[in-house]
């Protein structure tokens, strides 16, 4: 091949070349809006094929051509701010459709803007950051100073003549007045208040109990303590405890005995099952537990119940109870009270006579 010919094809293939880098500035040329977000861009490609299922090679503004689900949709719709409107321009908020963001009158955006378009980009998010519209006269409206406070939180406006409110952050407490107003001269009618840390002191020892928690002087608002109860004792109330906001514990809970039941040689009824008492459990019950026992008609042969509840190692036996004696348990066991019939209704109210 004579050298003519070889430097006519090189020319032929740069021109090539150039045709096709040019056909990729057609298809993604830079965009006309400068505040597209930051991120991580999708998968760079040079044609669909380049792309998984349901994506495209798509430009997607600075990223270039990029593999992108053209069919997902950005947030829509978005709130309206509390000095801005938003609008969708295009017919969805599917990718790269744009909206506009307008200022209400007498706003501005810290750019100088009333209004800036944003793009559904590919990551489904809208480009730029979240605008935010000032009044554009407030900066030359005479005002107030404010406090710098870190706790302190301030809703309103320190113009003249405007009013504004205080809060503290959580964990702390408001010292002065909540309100506040702005004179003409510049001056506030209250003195700022201040918020005031709140701790918790060291939570009281539960009697029979484990307290478990960090070992601390003080507790900040919202920490937690917990409580254990030692063996036959049981926990009466919440195992948890929190520091309130008025620097106070919540409930805090008791450990309470169990109770030896008063009666010996006659069954009793806990847990709807009649059973002798030497047959539960070391004799006891545990706090909070009913416990019915049988008395006897004073004059038939007959039985009738009374309940009574245990309280903290506390379960007196019911005033009609009488214990049976060693030689009805031993010589007359179906004679004892717990054995013999119940009474009927005109039996008992006989006993209340």
């Amino acid at each position: 091949m004579e050298t003519s010919q070889l430097l006519l094809l090189l020319c032929v293939w740069a021109l090539i070349s150039l045709s096709r880098q040019s056909e990729v500035v057609e298809q993604c040329p830079d965009r006309i809006l400068g505040n597209e977000r930051t991120r991580t861009c999708p998968k760079k490609c040079k044609q669909d094929d380049d792309c998984g299922n349901k994506r495209q090679c798509l430009c997607d503004g600075p990223c270039g051509l990029s593999c992108v689900a053209p069919a997902r949709t950005c947030p829509w719709p978005l709130p309206a701010g509390e000095h801005f409107d938003v609008a969708l321009i295009s017919s969805s908020p599917s990718f790269s459709a744009l909206l506009e963001v307008r200022c209400h009158p007498g706003y501005t955006m810290a750019n100088g803007l009333n209004a800036v378009i944003r793009r559904c980009q590919g990551d489904r998010q809208w480009s730029g950051d979240d605008p935010e519209c000032t009044d554009r006269d407030a900066e030359s409206k005479p005002s107030c100073p404010l406090p710098d406070h870190e706790l302190l939180l301030i809703y309103g406006s320190a113009a003249v003549d405007s009013s504004l409110q205080y809060q503290c952050s959580p964990g702390s407490v408001l010292v002065g007045n909540s309100e506040n107003f702005c004179h003409k001269n510049q001056t506030w009618r209250y003195p700022h208040p201040i918020c005031q840390r709140v701790f918790c002191p060291k939570p009281q020892e539960v009697n029979q109990g484990y307290l478990v928690a960090v070992q601390k002087s003080e507790y900040n608002v919202g920490d937690s303590v917990y409580f254990l109860c030692k063996k036959s004792f049981l926990l009466d109330g919440p195992n948890q405890a929190t520091c309130q906001l008025d620097g106070t514990w919540s409930t805090i809970p008791f450990c309470r005995a169990h109770c030896p039941i008063p009666a010996q040689r006659s069954r009793v009824i806990v847990g709807g099952v009649k059973s002798w008492p030497f047959d539960l459990t070391n004799g006891m019950v545990t706090h909070g537990e009913n416990v019915t026992f049988f008395c006897k008609h004073p004059q038939k042969s007959c039985s009738f119940t009374a309940t009574e509840t245990c309280f903290d190692g506390l379960l007196p036996a019911p005033s009609c109870y009488l214990d049976p004696t060693w030689l009805q348990y031993k010589l007359f066991p179906h004679r004892l009270v717990s054995e013999i019939a119940p009474c009927g209704r005109p039996d008992l109210d006989s006993t209340s006579e």
